[in-house]
């Protein structure tokens, strides 16, 4: 029971900072405006651990490398500690492949989830107040996504149903090959159980 709720404290707090720091990837990576509260408090929150790696890993493609390597390492050590709380001997080198792989893997998951998120977001203050100071920023993040779709299809009396399709794409990746990738990578985790 208190293995329990120690991996649940240690795992809400390792995701908000490892969303965090993904957030900050994909805002710069999508150039979201940053002057909203939004954008303000991912970047205090993730500033003590990007600043110091942009030293190790600058920036590639105009990516912020950094908080993509926050985000995974931040999820490599969370699995790690989850690993050990539940009786998983990581010290084998390729019981850590598997944990470094599936930490590769929960950042695609969040990265869908963030990309739902924005979507969603974006859609219901178009709607309620399209004026609002972070409208642009989740307007950036979802506007890649949305945009496909919408040269496909247009707006059917003047309601915009693109939102509902990329949520059901996003849904389907989930489903899908996240799913499986996930599957597969707990499967081998499975094999390091003491």
């Amino acid at each position: 029971m208190l293995a329990q709720a120690i991996a649940f404290v240690v795992e809400t707090v390792f995701n908000i900072f490892i969303l965090t720091a993904l957030v900050r990837f994909w805002m710069q990576a999508l150039r979201a405006p940053a002057r909203n509260p939004l954008a303000q408090f991912t970047m205090a929150l993730t500033d003590f651990a990007v600043k110091p790696m942009r030293r190790l890993l600058p920036g590639l493609f105009k990516l912020d490398i950094a908080s993509l390597a926050v985000a995974w390492i931040g999820e490599v050590i969370l699995l790690a500690i989850l690993s050990l709380l539940q009786g998983v001997e990581i010290v084998n080198g390729a019981a850590l492949s598997v944990i470094l792989f599936l930490a590769l893997v929960k950042l695609v998951r969040l990265t869908v989830y963030i990309v739902m998120g924005a979507v969603l977001l974006q859609a219901l203050l178009s709607w309620v107040n399209p004026y609002h100071p972070v409208a642009p920023f989740f307007d950036a993040l979802a506007r890649p996504f949305l945009k496909p779709f919408q040269k496909a299809i247009p707006a059917i009396g003047g309601v915009d149903i693109t939102p509902v399709l990329v949520l059901i794409a996003c849904q389907l990746v989930l489903m899908l090959p996240v799913a499986w990738l996930e599957g597969e990578a707990l499967r081998m985790i499975g094999r390091f159980i003491l």
